[in-house]
């Protein structure tokens, strides 16, 4: 849809797009509907966000509350989500009501780049002039780089103690003498002595460097919301100052921290939805707002949502009684260094700690507290999968890409893959398991089980000594057992400590989606410098992206976003299946795959497990699976990267055993 049609469409669903990305106030606005404000946040007390009531088409909205915001329904999606490039707006804005912005009309007039000035054009304010009107629709740069030159005609920055020539070059720092704006006392123009401070390349933060002058008349913003050094979340190298104003992240960065600046309060929620739940940042936030009431609710809003985000934080104040950064910068700058020196170590300490954390998820970790558990129980460029056949029909095992195994219920399908993720961690690769179903212990049971019957089977022992999960995991049973018994499940456990350390398992009951998978890739990468194989058990209980949409859409885009996880990181990625129940007596096909098409299209490998023989005439699915052991086939349905077939193994369902033919 062309520009025109789709802003006129945009803007015709107004209340459709606020519906998605807030709720209805309980109290009106001037007799108007009222909403929470995504932005600020207010709208309990008839302070909300409504129309304008000087709209001229109702289709303008005003907020009555902190953040002033006044605009359209296409502006308020790019401040509440960081954008400040239009036709991105446009685009973002469209997504929310099914409309695609693609084609070119008369409309794209309203993007071109502001026309070249004439020579009469080159006083500072006509340059102030011309850029600002074209904020919104060409960069900000030149008038930047031309501030830039005129930095040194003030001494604002001097008497704010932030000295740095590096510091002002790396922000683009300026000075423009004659900038024009609307005194908010006496609504009469005037001209400020201005520092510039931009804040991306559309906007900026204007300092009036008049230090008598009002609440009111101190700064202005230009230009689309943009938060100040956003940048250095994705780019940080140690933790990052979150303050409210420019000068105070300035002010940190000047004694060689790292921050970002809100601009003010009311931008918490432009911080939170703009950037921090788009991509969290890659270093933890030390929450270092004004020492007062605003700063204050500021911070707790703050907490709340990087909580909720799983973002990690401190707060701290190191500012040695001083209201703020700069105040504490001016008053001692030396104190003021180590109060920062000293808030950095936490943040710190705070990213060890998250790494601890994670490594501890190691079964290794787990093994001495399962064994306890029992007694207190009393109530490469290819990865082979340890199976021979197999590993020949995948060209010598597991590469980059996505597997999805898929079986009837009861047919061994967690069993065979977890046994396979044993037989990958004794070669030495890490696994992450993300049991969606099962309890760790169940996982670790099932291999301990496993390992008594191996070891009977190779040392001559009686099969009746192996032990089944409840047989390890019943703590009351242990009395009755014998001798040999105990020593055969000691050596298992021994055996399963040999290789554990690879094997990493995360819980979840409804909690784990697509993302938070991504998540603990990257941590795993990071913290171990190993890129690990993944299995999802299963696909369809991963937590839904979308809450709204049906089963099959949610599956669909599980699948899609583990397709890119394992390209990203280029890992192979196991996800486990369940069938459609009419599948359950017939030979497997691709079409038996539960709740998604796009397994068909998207897997790289598709593996299907199937009783021996089923489908074929005079089959009886219930007397193959009373054999002891069964035959089940592993069928390769479709293999993008090399051949089909299908290898037979015999399953030992009391002890978790697969063995192939």
């Amino acid at each position: 849809m062309d520009y025109n049609s789709a802003r006129e469409e945009i803007t015709n669903n107004w209340e459709r797009i606020l519906a998605q990305i807030t709720s209805p106030a309980k109290e009106k606005v001037n007799g108007r509907t009222s909403y929470i404000c995504p932005i600020c946040g207010h709208g309990t007390h008839g302070d909300g966000l409504t129309i304008n009531p000087r709209s001229k088409d109702g289709k303008s909205l005003k907020c009555f509350g902190s953040c002033n915001f006044s605009g359209s329904i296409i502006d308020l999606i790019g401040k509440v989500e960081g954008l400040t490039d239009y036709p991105e707006m446009l685009k973002r804005a469209g997504e929310y009501v099914g409309v695609t912005v693609d084609g070119r009309s008369s409309a794209q007039e309203d993007f071109k780049p502001a026309q070249k000035q004439t020579k009469n054009e080159q006083t500072m304010s006509m340059r102030i002039d011309t850029y600002t009107q074209e904020a919104e629709k060409d960069s900000l740069i030149p008038y930047y780089r031309e501030c830039q030159k005129h930095l040194k005609e003030t001494a604002y920055l001097t008497q704010r103690e932030i000295r740095s020539e590096e510091v002002a070059k790396r922000f683009m720092l300026g000075y423009d003498s004659q900038f024009k704006t609307q005194d908010r006392d006496t609504k009469a123009y005037t001209v400020w002595q201005a520092l510039i401070i931009p804040t991306g390349p559309h906007s900026y933060t204007v300092r009036n460097t008049d230090l008598g002058a009002s609440d009111g008349n101190r700064y202005r913003n230009r230009g689309s919301g943009a938060i100040f050094n956003s940048q250095s979340l994705q780019t940080a190298t140690k933790p990052i100052f979150i303050t409210e104003g420019e000068i105070d992240a300035l002010s940190i960065i000047e004694v060689g921290g790292e921050a970002v600046g809100l601009g003010s309060t009311s931008n918490v929620n432009l911080f939170i939805n703009g950037y921090a739940k788009k991509q969290k940042p890659v270093q933890p936030l030390v929450l270092a707002l004004d020492n007062d009431e605003a700063g204050q609710k500021a911070t707790e809003k703050l907490v709340n949502a990087l909580d909720e985000l799983g973002i990690p934080y401190c707060v701290q104040d190191p500012y040695n009684g001083q209201k703020d950064a700069n105040s504490a910068l001016v008053t001692d700058r030396e104190a003021f260094t180590q109060a920062i020196r000293e808030a950095e170590k936490v943040g710190e300490e705070l990213l060890n700690a998250q790494k601890e954390e994670y490594l501890r998820n190691s079964v290794a970790h787990h093994i001495r507290e399962f064994v306890d558990g029992i007694a207190n129980s009393v109530n490469t460029p290819y990865i082979p999968t340890g199976f021979t056949n197999l590993d020949r029909i995948l060209d010598g095992g597991l590469y980059e890409g996505l597997y999805i195994v898929g079986a009837i219920s009861s047919l061994g399908k967690t069993t065979v893959i977890t046994q396979i993720a044993d037989q990958i961690a004794e070669g030495g690769e890490d696994v992450l398991i993300f049991s969606l179903e099962m309890a760790r212990t169940e996982i670790m049971a099932k291999s301990i089980s496993r390992l008594t019957l191996l070891d009977v089977l190779q040392n001559g022992g009686k099969i009746s000594d192996a032990k089944t999960n409840r047989g390890i995991t019943t703590g009351s049973r242990y009395a009755y057992y014998s001798d040999t018994e105990k020593a055969l499940i000691q050596r298992a456990v021994e055996a399963y400590g040999g290789f554990a350390e690879h094997i990493f398992i995360h819980e979840g009951v409804g909690n784990i989606g697509v993302d938070k998978v991504r998540e603990e890739v990257d941590k795993h990468i990071r913290f171990t410098g190993k890129k690990p194989v993944i299995v999802i058990d299963y696909l369809q209980i991963l937590a839904p992206a979308d809450v709204r949409a049906t089963d099959k859409q949610n599956t669909d885009k599980a699948v899609l976003e583990l397709k890119r996880i394992s390209r990203d990181f280029k890992i192979p990625v196991i996800g486990i299946s369940s069938f459609n129940r009419q599948n359950y007596k017939e030979a497997v096909t691709m079409e038996a795959y539960k709740e998604s098409g796009a397994i068909e299209y998207s897997a790289d490998v598709l593996i299907g497990l199937q009783l021996r023989g089923a489908g074929s005439k005079g089959f009886d699915a219930n007397e193959a699976k009373a054999r002891n052991p069964r035959e089940v086939e592993l069928v390769i349905l479709k293999n993008r990267n090399g051949a089909t077939g299908k290898t037979i193994m015999e399953y030992y369902p009391l002890f978790n055993y697969f063995k192939e033919v």
